[in-house]
């Protein structure tokens, strides 16, 4: 899909609240694969979720004995109406009506949230900020979907960069799309319907957030390039100590100083690796320039290996 197009339909999806982007399962099953050892004897809660249609409830139901799971939850909301309660523990299943709509921030919902180990789903994208502010504030375990973008709200990106949350494994084109709704506009040339019908948008651009551990926050970054005689292909920036990286990959290993790396760095982030020491802003706190101009959104880094040896690496 292109850029132009993603950043249209998800802006106008947060803009009017038209948040009806369901995960597939595929999907679901994509990621999930890499927490199993996570669930055993657990309460999982989906707070987001019509039992009726939600593939998380469908992957967690499918896979009840195997993850071990002590109880499976959902809750759904409906708009001006009474929402929608879901439970099974491996044999007995309950269903009903809320007294309320269903709202994740409802009161209802907020108790039956307390009493969970493990909240998984996609919320809301126009409601993200909150909806992962009240999993901090409960202190539960967690695995949601959103926009890559929400790694630049300060909300979510101070939690990232105090460990309190971090990314899951898919990212980007790792997440194959989302079912819309028939009056969502179907943009990009990878907008289809699939064989069951189903109307698919791929906007290439979200993540799995979550506090679960996950192979990839224990890979070391393998780094290759060389800062030190090849200077000139760093630039440094106007109003912050620190050389700019245009990609990952770019990352030299022997730079002791601040680094300013996209948001996208966030997926290969080991933080035994590299320190976050700031997102976006400069000394002057205006946002970070190279000779008057803006790269996109960078967070400054630092290789923690300086923090106990300050020596340059040299290139022999």
């Amino acid at each position: 899909m292109a850029r132009n197009a993603t950043n249209t339909l998800l802006h106008n999806a947060k803009k009017s609240k038209n948040d009806e982007f369901y995960t597939q399962l595929c999907d679901i099953e994509s990621e999930l694969q890499h927490y199993k050892n996570h669930f055993k004897g657990k309460i999982v809660y989906c707070n987001c979720d019509d039992w009726q249609v939600s593939n998380f409830v469908k992957y967690f139901k499918a896979n009840f004995k195997s993850l071990g799971i002590k109880k499976l939850i959902s809750t759904c909301y409906i708009e001006n109406d009474q929402g929608k309660f879901f439970e099974y523990n491996g044999s007995n299943t309950k269903i009903q009506l809320l007294k309320g709509d269903g709202d994740f921030r409802s009161d209802e919902c907020a108790k039956i949230l307390t009493k969970s180990d493990i909240i998984v789903t996609n919320p809301p994208f126009s409601l993200f900020r909150e909806y992962i502010q009240q999993l901090i504030v409960n202190g539960k375990m967690f695995l949601s979907i959103g926009n890559v973008n929400a790694i630049t709200y300060k909300e979510i990106f101070k939690l990232i960069k105090e460990n309190k949350t971090w990314l899951g494994v898919n990212l980007g084109r790792g997440v194959s799309g989302f079912i819309v709704p028939k009056h969502y506009e179907l943009f990009g040339t990878e907008a289809r319907i699939d064989d069951n019908g189903n109307r698919i948008v791929a906007p290439n651009n979200c993540l799995w957030l979550t506090n679960l551990n996950n192979f990839k926050r224990n890979e070391y970054l393998n780094l290759s390039n060389n800062y030190i005689g090849n200077e000139d292909a760093y630039s440094q920036y106007d109003n912050y100590d620190a050389i700019n990286i245009n990609k990952t990959k770019d990352i030299p290993c022997d730079y002791q100083g601040c680094m300013g790396v996209p948001i996208t760095f966030l997926h290969k982030y080991n933080p035994e690796q590299f320190e976050i020491v700031k997102f976006r802003k400069g000394h002057d706190e205006k946002d970070l320039s190279i000779n008057g101009k803006c790269p996109y959104f960078r967070i400054l880094i630092r290789n923690r290996k300086y923090n106990y040896n300050p020596i340059l690496i040299s290139n022999g």
